[in-house]
């Protein structure tokens, strides 16, 4: 799913260290050492970025994740602190499924799905890491289900309903299981 480019001038975005990897490179003379960081940055209200830098020393490949993720921002449907609905992101072998969660549940995710979160702005939302446990691939899994989040007005409209129609039936529903 293509997004619009966003730009990162003027928003408020903070970073967060997901995994750093030594790497050593088998030379003649010995090993060469250098570091992989693996960056997500979000504005804490439904944007959010992934970058991998690489480098000899961990602060430098930490500044070039983070301009990486800069230029990888998208944004996603977010409502009163969760996301809109259940979905199931994959990448590779892993898959991420994240449910929506009423307020005051709290962030229950484990590790890289969690930092996304956290910058991404989510509050309460329940998810499982499914598969490997390749931080990488459980990230872009993470980014890949919050990119196909629908907002429920874009789907009131595609259904060809007013805008206070679907929140009706839902008050409807809950009033008669009551």
């Amino acid at each position: 799913m293509k997004t619009e480019r966003i730009e990162a001038e003027g928003l408020n975005l903070k970073d967060k260290v997901v995994y750093i990897n030594r790497v050593a490179k088998v030379v003649k003379g010995g090993r060469r050492f250098s570091f992989s960081a693996l960056v997500v940055v979000g504005s804490g209200d439904g944007i959010v970025g992934v970058g991998k830098g690489k480098a000899s020393e961990v602060p430098e490949a930490i500044r070039k994740a983070v301009e990486q993720a800069k230029k990888r921002l998208m944004r996603f449907a977010l409502k009163e602190g969760t996301i809109t609905h259940r979905i199931i992101g994959k990448y590779g072998s892993n898959a991420v499924v994240m449910n929506p969660a009423p307020k005051g549940t709290g962030l229950i995710a484990g590790g890289a799905v969690r930092a996304v979160f956290e910058v991404a702005g989510i509050h309460d939302i329940v998810a499982k890491s499914l598969g490997g446990h390749n931080p990488f691939n459980t990230v872009r899994a993470t980014l890949d289900g919050l990119s196909h989040l629908m907002d429920p007005d874009v789907v009131n409209k595609l259904r060809g309903k007013a805008e206070g129609e679907f929140v009706a039936e839902e008050e409807s529903e809950q009033e008669v299981k009551s």
